[in-house]
Formats: C-alpha cells, structure tokens, sequence
C-alpha cells in the first residue's frame, strides 16, 4: 500500500504475486480462484505460456516507434480483426473509453459531413462507456456523473432493450446521426435484452431507415466473451461502428474502434490520433490473444463453461429465497439478488474467490475464456454456498 496513491479505488485488502490460468496467489502464498479475469481482460487467465512468449519475444525486439511510422503488427493486428468481424478499417488505442470516444467522434464528424451541425447520438439508461468526459456523459448512470458537470452535450438517453422508444426519439430529434449501445449491459447488472438478437436486428432497422450508425460497444462482450467472437455475431447483423478493448491484449493495454461501410473512411488525415495506440507490444498481444483463442477452442469453451455455471447456480439456489435470476451469454453471467449484495465480495475473498457486485445486488462474473469443468464446479460450490450464506444473514 502507498499514502502517495489518489484515493480512486477502494481496493480489496489483498496483493496478488503470480498467477497461472484461473488461480492467482497471494503475498503470503493463498491461492484464489479468478472469476473476475481482471474484470473480462484476462481472457487467457494468468501467465499462459504462448502469451508470455509472444509478449517477450516482441518487447525484445521493439516495444515501441510511433504512429508517424508503419507497424508492422499494428497491420497484422487490423487485418485480424477484419477478417474476424467482417469489417473494413481500425483505429487502434490504448481502453475502452478511448475506443468509445473514437466512436463519438466518427459518428459526430458523420453527421456534420451531412451538414447536421447539432449531432446527437442516442444512449441507453444503464448504459457504461467510459470515464471520459464524452463517454461518462453517455454513460447511463448519474454516479459516475455526479461531479463533473457540466456534462458533453449531444446524447438522448432512452430505456435499454425499448426499440419503441428509438422510434419515438426519431419523430422528434431530426439531429440523430447513430445509436451507441452494449449488446449485453456489462455495469448495468449483466442486462441481457429478452430477444437479444431480435433487439439488435430492429436497431439495425431503424439506423438504416434513417441513414444512422449503429455502434455497438463490444468492449466487454467482444473477443470471444459471450461464446462468438463479438456477440453481434449470435444475431444476423453487423455495427458500422464497434469498440473494443479489454479481452484484445489479455492484459496489456489496447482498445480497437472498428468501423464498416459508410462508415469506414470517415476519419481522414489529422481528424484523430494517439500516441500510444496499437504499439508494437501491444499489437504482438493482440495478435497472440486471437491466435491462442482459436487454436484452442475458447470461444466454444467460453458458451460450454458458462451455461454450465449458470445451471449448476440455477440447481444449488433453486427456491433460495432472495435469488431473482441467474443469467449468461458465455462466460458473462450475473447472478441478480433481491437486494444489495456488495458485501459478498469481502466474503467470496475470505473463501478465496475473486468475484465482483455490480448495480448494487448483482453478482457479476466474468471467468477467463480458459477455465474448465472442474475449476467451474469448484466456482458453482463456492459461490452457491457464499449466496446462501449471504441471504440467510440478511432475511
């Protein structure tokens, strides 16, 4: 612990040393069962070998030369992820919040090449894009807000999984130029729209009916999370604009803001940059986290595993009082309460569990992509029995 810290984090009373897949280990040698991956970053887990190779070969050679110049990997990396999403054109950064303001930055710039000089762009309630000052005003949650006011202008904030209500902002904002919206609502409680690819595909209606973009932001639920490579694919449709992070460098920072069709070279010479942005490092480790994801069969593991935990949780709490729900798309699963539940983080810690409570009383789990059978069942026993525990104290 240091004093010279800013006080941004209220961090749990632990120092990890090392890991190795899903088990990280304390200073004092504990081990602990990661169902956070670092919150969807640790895709891999801790310290996969094909990873740490892939990282150390490369920083050994070039870690870093500027975007004045080609990069080699940067380019490997683009072309990747097209090939992979079915889209046109990168633009590589270091998280999601730059990835997000990226989007907002393309969409704004969309709209005022049509000669809209107000571009507004509707957002969801619930919603989290990020803690800058452009992607905390999207966000749909007055704490992240509060305090810094006054907020970016030029959202619309409507209900999630409400397409009447897109409908109804259409009617009355002739300035909408893109809709900006989480597949699945990581912070918001693992929302899962009722017919997720229905919800998507009348999205994508409405955008084409009205010549706006649809941006999806995939920065939790893309890189093979929800079981596909970005959960756009479990529907018939494709974004014009998608941000990513988080999974893409398993732990090295990189964020990705990747763009299609119309969309695709609205960004020109000078309308944007980063300094750091898709690095020789951090493009190696984002080529390294695809290619071990296919090789190994992740994204069929990340469906298996996860419907797994979430039956094994439905079995041990069925008819436990103070369980409303327990949902997944993958290995994204939240398990809701009937009341908050943020204690149970300092009480799966004690069980040496790693688990996170998110929108006051839903249990978030985001497991790495490489967890197996057992090491789920371990989680569904731990776990059911903290729930239990939890509830028992508070009824």
């Amino acid at each position: 612990m240091s004093d010279h810290l800013m006080n941004t984090y209220l961090r749990q009373p632990v120092t990890f040393t090392r890991g190795e897949g899903v088990w990280l280990w304390d200073e004092q040698g504990e081990q602990y069962l990661d169902a956070l991956a670092g919150v969807a970053v640790n895709g891999l887990g801790h310290a996969h070998p094909k990873l740490v190779d892939a990282i150390s070969k490369q920083a050994a050679k070039l870690i870093h030369v500027s975007n004045i110049y080609h990069i080699a990997e940067q380019a490997a990396l683009a072309d990747k992820l097209c090939e992979i999403s079915g889209m046109d054109k990168v633009f590589f950064c270091n998280s999601g919040c730059e990835a997000n303001e990226a989007a907002i930055k393309l969409a704004r710039l969309y709209g005022h090449n049509k000669g809209i000089e107000n571009p507004e762009i509707i957002v969801m309630d619930k919603s989290f894009h990020g803690r800058t000052l452009a992607t905390l005003s999207a966000t749909g949650n007055r704490k992240v807000q509060a305090g810094f006011e006054p907020l970016v202008s030029g959202f619309v904030r409507v209900p999630y999984d409400d397409v009447d209500a897109v409908k109804q902002v259409a009617k009355h904002h002739p300035n909408i130029v893109a809709i900006l919206v989480e597949p699945i609502q990581g912070e918001g409680g693992v929302n899962i729209p009722k017919e997720a690819g229905a919800y998507l595909e009348a999205l994508r209606a409405v955008c084409d009916a009205h010549d706006w973009l649809l941006m999806l932001d995939e920065v939790q639920t893309g890189i093979a999370r929800t079981g596909t490579w970005f959960a756009f694919q479990h529907t018939t449709i494709k974004p014009d604009v998608m941000s990513l992070a988080k999974g893409l460098g398993s732990g090295v920072p990189i964020g990705a803001c990747v763009a299609a069709g119309k969309a695709a070279d609205v960004f020109t010479y000078g309308k944007h940059g980063s300094t750091f942005g898709g690095n020789s490092l951090a493009t190696a480790a984002g080529l390294a986290t695809i290619e071990i994801i296919e090789q190994e069969g992740l994204r069929a593991n990340a469906q298996k595993i996860g419907d797994l935990i979430r039956e094994g949780l439905n079995v041990a709490l069925q008819g436990v009082a103070g369980v409303v729900a327990v949902r997944n798309a993958g290995l994204m699963i939240g398990i809701e309460l009937d009341r908050p539940c943020g204690n149970l983080v300092k009480m799966a810690l004690a069980d040496k569990v790693l688990i996170n409570v998110t929108a006051d009383n839903v249990v978030r789990l985001l497991p790495p992509l490489v967890m197996r059978e057992a090491e789920a069942h371990v989680l569904v026993q731990r776990l059911a029995v903290l729930i239990k525990a939890f509830l028992s104290k508070q009824s």
